[in-house]
């Protein structure tokens, strides 16, 4: 069973061209990070293998995989469960790295309460018809008019806009890194056999080993 990772990452075997490789059939082992696991697309195409997660606070993967899956070492089935794979880039910010961040950003703290740019205010006539949504990026001045329905007269609502400020979009951002789905508990097995096959080398390459091993042309050879 993968429930282990990178211990089911492959090897490739490299010539050694360092002092220590003092033979001309010498090589040095490592992984292949080349080699990499991902959901198949079938999994991605059926919403009901997922479920909607909010991460919370200053949750790292492996927190979360503990909490749904029971086993921190299942982090990687959280990242592939949403295409993430910088880490530092894709995941949301803890709340001291948040704050850093923006800082190193905008530079003070005065530049963190400037405007960024102007969004709506959701407007509703009288029956409860949205007439404008919010969170559309609008201008200052940005004014709505409508006719309403009960009284037959031309409404204005004027602006419509909100001031979001160099803070609250860089927190709206990180906020939205938190709505993630996982992988039902019980479509583990699927995910875990999918990625041992999908690690494993395939016969017909002159670089074939084994199942867990391939070998890099010798070009010491033609030296």
């Amino acid at each position: 069973m993968a429930k282990n990772y990178f211990r089911n990452i492959p090897d490739f075997e490299y010539v050694n061209r360092t002092k220590d490789g003092q033979f001309i059939s010498n090589y040095t082992q490592v992984k292949n990070f080349f080699k990499k696991g991902k959901l198949r697309d079938d999994l991605f195409q059926d919403l009901t293998v997922f479920e909607k997660y909010s991460v919370k606070g200053d949750d790292r993967p492996d927190n979360v995989a503990f909490e749904i899956y029971g086993d921190a070492n299942l982090d990687w089935v959280v990242l592939l469960s949403n295409n993430i794979i910088n880490v530092q880039n894709e995941w949301p910010l803890s709340q001291i790295s948040f704050e850093n961040y923006i800082l190193d950003k905008y530079g003070t703290l005065e530049k963190l309460d400037e405007i960024h740019h102007y969004e709506s205010n959701e407007v509703k006539d009288s029956t409860g018809v949205i007439i404008f949504p919010k969170g559309v990026r609008v201008s200052a001045a940005q004014s709505v008019s409508y006719h309403e329905p009960l009284t037959s007269e031309q409404v204005t609502v004027n602006p419509v806009s909100k001031a979001v400020t160099n803070y609250n979009h860089e927190q709206k951002i990180n906020d939205e890194k938190r709505r993630i789905f996982l992988i039902k508990p019980i479509y583990l097995n699927v995910v875990f056999d999918d990625l041992e096959e999908m690690m494993q080398y395939k016969e017909g390459s002159t670089q074939y080993v084994s199942e867990s091993i391939k070998r890099a042309d010798n070009i010491r050879l033609f030296e």
